[in-house]
């Protein structure tokens, strides 16, 4: 009589892995080839600006370093103390290669810390006005209707007319034409938010107001706020390069792509196209690589975007 053969264990099933938020949100960003490498060529400006002092050939606007007589040479020149100048030299002898390197430190500065402190500012406004309705709804709005009524470089001008050149007064006068876009962008989210069950149960636990808006409110506002600031950072950065290219922006003394932009300006007749025309190309790739990364974050971040 056969002994019977004993059936195998069966294997048991392996657990599907379970992504976190974050690496859904990676994998959905890494799908587009283009917002990928504009994330990347965005973050090599970032990394150039940081650290300009110590891979700029020259520091361009210290005057120990400047020789007059190498103004307006040509790109790959050498120079006097034999110094080739990669990207030409403009009609004071600085290195145009290490202009732009310490002028996106500027931009930089100014269209990130502008956005960061409108952001803070329009979207507090916004979801006050969203959750406390009624009259402050109205006058919150009535004000950035008011506020973007005018035209934003308008509203620069103005400002910077008062209060005059300097990096601190551009910042200020890009917070205030900047903050409406944030306070409008939130409050249409926020309302959508505070008609959910979360923010009712909130209230029926007699929850501080201050409480409900920054702990429950503004973490589901945070995705438009996110694409909107990605945009409004390359839109200080165009709008910076403006007002300085027009005289009202960063003193003389500071590098800025817009500065530079204006001190060649005069010299394209001329044949001198090297003193605007790379720190414009710097310019255009920064703020290129910046609104197609905010464009792909905009479909990643809303879902109804997404085909």
């Amino acid at each position: 009589m056969s002994a019977t053969t004993a059936a195998p264990a069966p294997i048991p099933a392996k657990a599907p892995r379970v992504e976190t938020p974050l690496q859904r949100f990676i994998s959905e960003f890494a799908e587009s080839n283009i917002a990928l490498g504009a994330l990347i060529v965005f973050l090599c400006i970032v990394l150039i600006a940081v650290f300009a002092p110590w891979i700029a050939p020259q520091n361009p606007y210290d005057l120990a370093q400047l020789d007059i007589m190498d103004g307006r040479m040509e790109p790959g020149t050498v120079g006097g103390a034999g110094f080739t100048y990669w990207l030409g030299t403009d009609d004071q002898g600085r290195d145009m290669l290490s202009g732009i390197m310490y002028g996106l430190r500027i931009s930089l500065v100014v269209g990130a810390g502008s956005a960061i402190v409108a952001a803070i500012v329009g979207a507090s406004l916004g979801m006050l006005a969203a959750y406390a309705g009624g009259r402050t709804d109205t006058i919150i709005m009535r004000l950035v209707d008011l506020q973007l009524s005018f035209p934003t470089i308008l509203s620069a001008l103005m400002i910077l007319a008062f209060l005059g050149k300097g990096i601190t007064n551009v910042v200020i006068a890009l917070i205030v034409v900047e903050w409406a876009y944030y306070a409008r962008t939130v409050r249409g989210t926020a309302l959508v938010e505070r008609r959910r069950e979360y923010i009712e149960a909130a209230q029926c636990l007699a929850l501080p107001t201050r409480r409900i808006i920054f702990r429950h409110l503004l973490p589901n506002c945070m995705p438009p706020l996110i694409v909107v600031a990605t945009i409004q950072i390359a839109r200080a950065i165009a709008l910076e390069a403006t007002l300085s290219f027009l005289g009202l922006g960063v003193p003389i003394t500071e590098p800025s792509l817009g500065l530079l932009i204006a001190n060649g300006y005069e010299y394209m007749l001329s044949g001198k196209y090297w003193i605007s025309f790379y720190p414009g190309i710097a310019l255009l790739i920064t703020i290129v690589s910046i609104n197609l990364v905010g464009d792909h974050l905009r479909d990643v971040l809303n879902p109804r975007l997404k085909k």
